[in-house]
This record gives structure tokens, C-alpha cells and sequence, in this order.
């Protein structure tokens, strides 16, 4: 089946500099190139300090991984720890490092449960979550947005979008206080969420408010 070509409704992922400078020409295997890729992919998209997958979560791009992550293991692109009759694997990353770190020293439980994490789902990018909430895209919004980007998680923006529009204040500069808040204040997700509905939505006013009058 002949690829459909990318849409403005996904997101991308980053891939550091040092696969396409080393790891690119030294992968000899399509299925250590797949399971590289697909972690790769699958961290970028996960939360928390604790980032690791199972090697059942890999059978979503290759059948049988295991030969493809030991591949991966000795290259040094992923880390595997064995805990608990659990098998872990870890983005060779100053956060991978330390999370593997964490568990091989048990100073961090494995998770229960050894069903496979579940893939990302398809988010809007922030363009269109703009257009179709706010409205049309000036080269400066188009600037502000790509800085967001970088700056703050995917789900951050879709959600402060939500609470702008459900406040009624359709603008970005309303939804960069939403934003700021939560990086300077610690993002409680579901206190945010009832914050959104009424009777307390007033509340999330007064205090975006607050950060506008800086």
C-alpha cells in the first residue's frame, strides 16, 4: 500500500544528532534500525522521570525483538536492566541512565503489571489546535507557537487552549499566562481540570489574571 503522505494533525518526534552522525552508518539490521526508531519514538512521547519499555512492547514493529535488542543493548542505544523477573528497557539518555540506574539499585520499584504500555495517540499539532480554537495564524503566533513547542509538553498547550476557550479569552496571550503558570507552579493536572468547569472557573481566572498583570 502506497503511503498516504504526513498530515497536520500529527505530531513529530526529535531524534538527537548522534544517529545520524554514528548510529545511521553502523546499523547493519532493519529490525535493530526499527526497535532504535521505535524507542526513540515511543520516549519522546512518554511522562514522568520513569521511562522504560518491555520487549513485548517492541513486537509492535518487529514479530520476534530480541535478537534486534540485544543489538541495541550492545551498540549502547538502549540499556536493559533485569529486576524482579521484570526486563526493562532504558534510552541510553542522562534520564535513562539515571532511571535504570534507579531501578538496578533498587531504589526505585518496578511498575506491577507486565501488560505493554500503550503507543501515543495521534494529537493535533499546535498549529491547527490554534487555528481551529483561537484563529488564523500571523507570522508572530507562528513564532510564539514553535517556542511553545519547545518549550512545554503537547498535552500542556491543547489543555490551556481548552481552558482559554472555555473562559472565553481567545488569544494566545491568555493561553502563554496558562502556560507559564503551570512551568513556574507545577502542572496539577485534575486541579486544573475542575478549575476549567463551573463554579471554578473563576478561579483559574483570577490567577492567569494575576500572571497577565506581570
Amino acid at each position: 500500500m502506497k503511503f498516504k503522505g504526513f498530515s497536520d494533525s500529527e505530531t513529530f518526534t526529535q531524534i538527537p544528532d548522534s544517529f545520524f552522525r554514528q548510529m545511521l552508518n553502523e546499523i547493519d539490521e532493519a529490525d535493530e534500525l526499527k526497535v532504535t526508531l521505535y524507542a526513540l519514538w515511543r520516549f519522546e512521547h512518554m511522562e514522568g522521570r520513569l521511562r522504560f519499555l518491555r520487549a513485548e512492547d517492541f513486537s509492535k514493529c518487529v514479530p520476534d525483538p530480541v535478537r534486534a535488542l540485544e543489538k541495541a543493548v550492545q551498540r549502547g542505544s538502549l540499556l536493559q536492566v533485569e529486576k524482579d523477573a521484570a526486563v526493562l528497557y532504558f534510552l541510553n539518555s542522562p534520564r535513562g541512565r539515571s532511571a535504570a540506574e534507579a531501578i538496578a539499585k533498587g531504589q526505585r520499584d518496578v511498575p506491577a503489571g507486565a501488560a505493554p504500555s500503550n503507543p501515543p495517540l495521534e494529537r493535533p499539532n499546535i498549529f491547527k489546535l490554534y487555528e481551529e480554537n483561537i484563529g488564523p495564524l500571523t507570522p508572530i503566533i507562528a513564532d510564539a507557537l514553535k517556542d511553545a513547542e519547545q518549550t512545554y509538553p503537547p498535552e500542556w498547550v491543547a489543555e490551556a487552549l481548552e481552558i482559554a476557550v472555555k473562559s472565553n479569552k481567545r488569544n494566545w496571550k491568555y493561553v502563554e499566562a496558562i502556560l507559564r503558570r503551570w512551568k513556574e507552579e507545577g502542572h496539577a493536572k485534575e486541579q486544573d481540570r475542575r478549575d476549567a468547569k463551573e463554579p471554578h472557573g473563576r478561579e483559574v481566572k483570577r490567577k492567569v489574571e494575576d500572571f497577565l498583570k506581570r
